[in-house]
């Protein structure tokens, strides 16, 4: 038999009345170790400022409605007043707040039902600029302490760093934007298991220095290489489809980052499209054996596979092509800026792929050597 709260409050003054424990689970038919928990939860205690009682579970529950009640304060305390605001105006309100303050007490505050702010997000959040630059900030802050923790931390713990460092976010929001980059913690069971990871998945050179695709999306390759300029230095992170040799994406970063090669990885996936049975191939940089990128990969039904441990030649194409870039782009530039630079290697990826004839096929330019392939589709 199941026994609401009011029951087992109920219970519990006969005890403390005077009935013994044995009767009262005899009559009722509980064990003694369930009513005892029942003694601990609804024990009453006196007001020091009051002849009324409260139970620890009475105590429990005011403290949260105390913690929700001081949070919609918070709220109401960093807006304007909004008495006689419209329902579009309170939603901009709590759109603004999204993510400093859970939904429940970001709607209580405003009075506005759960259901219509959330289909507002839905509604705007592709368009919505402040939106984005939030997430993209938070992006980065979760990629870092993602990598800080070696790939340990959880959603969680995540939070409870971003929120140390003064981002407002909820778990929930960073559960979601750690599913999107792909991150997921480390939680191997045993020695034996991360021992059998280490020998097979992270070594596995399917290519074997065969760097040749009978179509393009089949063989993708990898890699990063570091540029200076103004004694600091820069990442280039490209992927290159090895039916064409095009270079399909590109970044650059200030930072050797997983999230480098993450976000380099979903533009060339966002940009291609590519079917099943694609490899993307790579050197054993910790980048490319991170927790978070193999997570993608299986995500997007990618096959990875690695250069042999101190092997350049293991992705002779990527070296081929950063050493062209150097010596036809960077060494004979002089950027004035950041912002200069990272426009002339747009610039030049975009000569290499439309304009530059390519040995290897022939002569042709990587995108000639496309399109004859899928106009004879």
């Amino acid at each position: 038999m199941r026994y609401n709260n009011s029951k087992k409050q109920e219970l519990v003054s006969q005890y403390y009345n005077g009935k013994s424990v044995t009767e009262i689970c005899q009559e009722h038919q509980i064990s003694r170790s369930t009513f005892y928990s029942w003694i601990q939860a609804y024990r009453p205690v006196e007001s020091k400022n009051s002849a009324r009682t409260v139970t620890p579970k009475d105590f429990d529950s005011l403290l949260r409605r105390c913690e929700k009640q001081e949070q919609i304060i918070a709220v109401l305390k960093s807006i304007p007043a909004i008495a006689n605001a419209t329902t579009q105006e309170k939603l901009a309100v709590l759109e603004s707040l999204y993510g400093q303050f859970s939904v429940h007490v970001l709607c209580e505050a405003l009075d506005v039902p759960r259901g219509t702010f959330y289909n507002h997000i839905k509604r705007n959040k592709r368009d919505n600029s402040s939106y984005a630059k939030h997430r993209e900030e938070l992006r980065t802050a979760i990629q870092e302490i993602f990598e800080e923790s070696r790939q340990r931390f959880g959603s969680e713990k995540i939070c409870a760093v971003l929120h140390e460092r003064g981002y407002r976010a909820g778990t929930t929001l960073v559960r979601e934007l750690m599913s999107e980059m792909g991150l997921s913690s480390v939680s191997t069971t045993s020695k034996r298991q991360w021992k059998k990871f280490s020998s097979y998945e992270r070594k596995a050179n399917i290519l074997k220095r065969q760097f040749y695709a009978e179509a393009p999306n089949c063989v993708w390759a990898s890699d990063v290489t570091c540029i200076k300029l103004k004694d600091r230095y820069y990442y280039l992170c490209a992927i290159i489809d090895l039916y064409s040799r095009k270079v399909i994406a590109h970044k650059v970063s200030t930072r050797n980052s997983t999230q480098l090669i993450t976000a380099t990885l979903r533009m060339a996936y966002e940009t291609r499209t590519p079917g099943e049975n694609l490899i993307f191939h790579s050197d054993q940089g910790s980048q490319y054996t991170s927790h978070a990128l193999r997570q993608l990969l299986k995500k997007l039904k990618i096959t990875q596979s690695f250069s042999n441990a101190g092997t350049p030649h293991d992705n002779a194409v990527m070296e081929s092509f950063f050493a062209v870039f150097k010596k036809e782009e960077f060494y004979r530039s002089t950027y004035r800026s950041e912002a200069e630079m990272r426009k002339k290697i747009d610039k030049y990826i975009a000569f290499y792929n439309q304009k530059r004839p390519h040995t290897t096929l022939n002569l042709q330019t990587p995108e000639q050597y496309e399109d004859v392939f899928f106009r004879k589709q």
